[in-house]
């Protein structure tokens, strides 16, 4: 398969989005909530309103489906997918990547909720904000720029302060991202002693360290370095790094398994607790959709680890 079937944050910085309409709205049931009551930190001006690609007019395709993506996001927002039926009180926030450039918001963000709230955990869906193609650095990875991160942080902070509404358990929230969101993981792991942003009300003075973080092919983890096998100095891992699960593909063409590798490293050097699973085949931007390849079925390890490290019923 060639690799820019599966660059995801490539494609729309480089075809632009198309088949566009004003914004993304979830399914029905569920609201958007903005995620700042006020002024936005950091703004940085977007060029035109809020972009919805459904993808449904592009050739990249993801086990045969297309994938939808948001783009110009400058007014971030959450929203809670509850489960049905039974209730862990466990909630994740989903980082969808998309290269800093734009979400991919179904193959990495509601079909994630879909999977999470089955097995009775309520999942966060955030939509941080990416200023769409072609604005690189003006979004990026922190410190290149501090938006994505602020807007974890915020979330964070407003789950937890909303944990009893919600029928959360305020010591059982963790994050999950892929890509770039992986990388949104990382740094949330290793940024949660300070919040990038002055308080604007009581959601910020709860904590914004995860409880678990769970990062799929995660990239930007190379960057900023002098040496060949080293970790991003803006990722700086300790032993309160929260209990991690990593899992990326080999042939993975966008964000290389040193990535992963440089990061596992890291955490075990620092004594934070730490899982790994390498698979040999699966590329880049495989998300939750089945397929022939092992890979795709990294949804029950994830389970698993949750149950090892106490976070569900084994």
């Amino acid at each position: 398969m060639k690799p820019l079937i599966f660059a995801f944050s490539v494609v729309f910085a480089c075809g632009g989005l198309s088949a566009q309409t004003p914004t993304w709205q979830p399914s029905p049931g569920h609201t958007q909530v903005a995620i700042w009551p006020g002024v936005v930190p950091d703004a940085v001006p977007v060029a035109g309103p809020e972009v919805f690609a459904d993808g449904t007019d592009r050739d990249f395709l993801v086990a045969g489906r297309p994938v939808a993506g948001v783009g110009k996001v400058s007014r971030p927002t959450m929203t809670v997918y509850s489960p049905e039926g039974k209730n862990t009180g466990v909630a994740v926030v989903v980082f969808p990547g998309g290269g800093y450039w734009a979400l991919a918001i179904d193959l990495e963000g509601t079909e994630v909720c879909d999977w999470l709230t089955s097995k009775g955990i309520t999942c966060v869906l955030l939509k941080y904000r990416v200023p769409g193609e072609g604005l690189f650095p003006k979004s990026g990875p922190y410190p290149k720029s501090p938006m994505a991160l602020e807007d974890a942080q915020r979330t964070l902070g407003l789950v937890r302060f909303h944990a009893a509404e919600w029928k959360i358990d305020p010591h059982k929230i963790g994050v999950l991202g892929f890509s770039a969101g992986g990388h949104l993981v990382a740094a949330m792991s290793t940024h949660f002693k300070k919040r990038l942003y002055p308080a604007v009300d009581a959601a910020d003075n709860e904590s914004c360290r995860p409880d678990f973080a769970v990062a799929i092919y995660p990239g930007h983890m190379l960057e900023n370095t002098s040496q060949e096998f080293e970790l991003n100095p803006y990722v700086p891992v300790i032993r309160e790094t929260p209990p991690t699960f990593i899992l990326q593909a080999e042939d993975d063409p966008v964000d290389p398994v040193q990535n992963s590798l440089v990061y596992y490293a890291a955490l075990k050097k620092a004594g934070a607790p730490v899982e790994m699973h390498l698979y040999a085949h699966g590329g880049h931007a495989f998300g939750l959709r089945r397929t022939k390849l092992p890979v795709t079925a990294w949804p029950q390890l994830v389970e698993t680890w949750l149950g090892t490290i106490g976070i569900i019923p084994e």
